[in-house]
Order: structure tokens, then sequence, then C-alpha cells
């Protein structure tokens, strides 16, 4: 399997908390790492790093093998695509012309989206259980509604790297599981690569193949998530003691 995504030796600061120290890892096609870790240790700041959007203070980030500086933003966004927390929608536009949005990576300077590309946005709404509402405007959405149409931006990108800021926020939980397991096809099938902050350790149990812990102060654990996710490991994340359970052959995990 061809890398992805490396890490060397990464240092993420921001302001006086330390997120990473030393931290290294791969993430080979089609594999999933889940990031989990208590609100304020800098989930996002470290994805927003993994995506090039920041500096790191030190360390290195390739992808496809080769860093940010070197692939340049056009061709960073072909191989990598970020969906952030929030979703600023300042002009009005209907839900087909923002999953449109992710063709413009591939698109030249001055070209305009043509029939493959409305094809790929109107595939990328039905695999989200959008199809039908391409005319609808973005304001008339509901918060779930919207996060799955940005879920259908990124997919519309295409990109070889997904990094997923709560992809889960504002679902309810038959979205939940349906977006994880869309993920999890892609990675399967297509050989994408998923990094995804998720905040239910069950369902990174689930849909994940590597967890990627941040207990803050620097402190990071990253490993297959049978190694990775354990009742010691995320009592010692979370604060709060945690047991293990088993269903048959299936672990998940319960306050303890």
């Amino acid at each position: 399997m061809s890398t992805l995504l490396t890490v060397i030796d990464l240092d993420v600061n921001i302001g006086s908390v330390r997120v990473a120290a030393g931290l290294g890892f791969e993430l080979a096609a089609g594999e999933r790492l889940a990031i989990l870790g208590r609100n304020g240790t800098g989930k996002t700041t470290l994805l927003n790093t993994l995506a090039g959007l920041r500096a790191a203070e030190s360390g290195s980030i390739t992808v496809c093998g080769e860093g940010y500086e070197a692939l340049g933003p056009r061709r960073a966004a072909q191989l990598r695509g970020l969906l952030p927390q929030g979703h600023i929608d300042a002009f009005q536009s209907t839900v087909l012309e923002t999953a449109l949005i992710g063709r413009h990576p591939h698109l030249g300077r001055w070209a305009w989206e043509g029939r493959e590309d409305e094809r790929i946005a109107r595939e990328a709404l039905a695999a989200v259980d959008l199809a039908g509402l391409g005319a609808r405007e973005v304001h008339t959405l509901s918060g779930g509604e919207r996060q799955r149409l940005a879920i259908a931006a990124l997919l519309a990108q295409q990109p070889r790297l997904y990094l997923l800021d709560e992809p889960l926020a504002h679902l309810d939980l038959n979205h939940q599981i349906a977006v994880l397991e869309l993920l999890s096809r892609r990675a399967r099938e297509d050989g994408v690569g998923i990094v995804m902050v998720l905040h239910d350790i069950n369902l990174a149990l689930r849909h994940a193949d590597r967890a990627l812990l941040l207990f803050g102060e620097g402190r990071t654990l990253e490993g297959p998530v049978a190694a990775v996710l354990t009742a010691e490991s995320l009592s010692r994340l979370y604060g709060h003691p945690l047991r293990e359970m088993r269903d048959g052959g299936a672990r998940y995990f319960v306050p303890g």
C-alpha cells in the first residue's frame, strides 16, 4: 500500500497550549485514523496543521511524498481535502452550486464547471442523501443537511486524503452511521486516506483502523485501534474511568 500522509517529529503549539511534541506516524492508502481528546487539547489545530493551513513549530508533513511548499496550493487541494467545523455562507447559493465548489481545484484558471463536474457533484449529493435538493437555497437547510452538504462538496473534490473535523456534528444517528460507512467504502474501494476528529469512542473503535489520542501538554499516543483504544488509555485520556465490555466478538466502552 502507498503512503498518503507522513508525519515526522512534529511539534505543534497554539498559544501556551502544547498540542503535540515529537509526533510521528504514517497513514497508508485505505486507512482510517480517528483523533480523540478532551476539549481544548488542540484537535482542530492539529488537523489544520496536517492540512498545511498553519505552520508547525518543527517537524515535517508530506502528502503523497511531497511537502506542502513543493506541492503548491492547487496541487495540494487536489490531493487533500479539509472539512472544517463551521460553515459560513456569506452569499446566496443553491445546494448544487455549493457542492460544485469542490470541483474548483480541478478547473483551469478561467474555466467553468462542465457536465462531468455537475455529474460528480450530483453523485456526491446523492451519496449523502441530498439527491433532489440541488435547487434549494443553502440558507434554507437544517444544520444536519448543511453538514451533509459540506461532506458532499468534499466528496466532489475527490482528494486522496480526507481531513475531517467532527464530521458527525449536527447529524442524527442514522446519518452518523451512513456518513461513517460512506467514508469507509471510499477508503476500502478507492484507497483514500481518512483522518477524522471524533468524540464517540465506540464509533471510532468501529470505523477506524488507527487512533491518535491527544492527552494535553504535547503527549500523544498513536497506533492500531486494538492497541490504542483500551480502558486504561481512554480513562487517562478523558480523566474518567471507563470499562471495556464485549458483545460476542465486538468490544465497546462504558463509563466505569
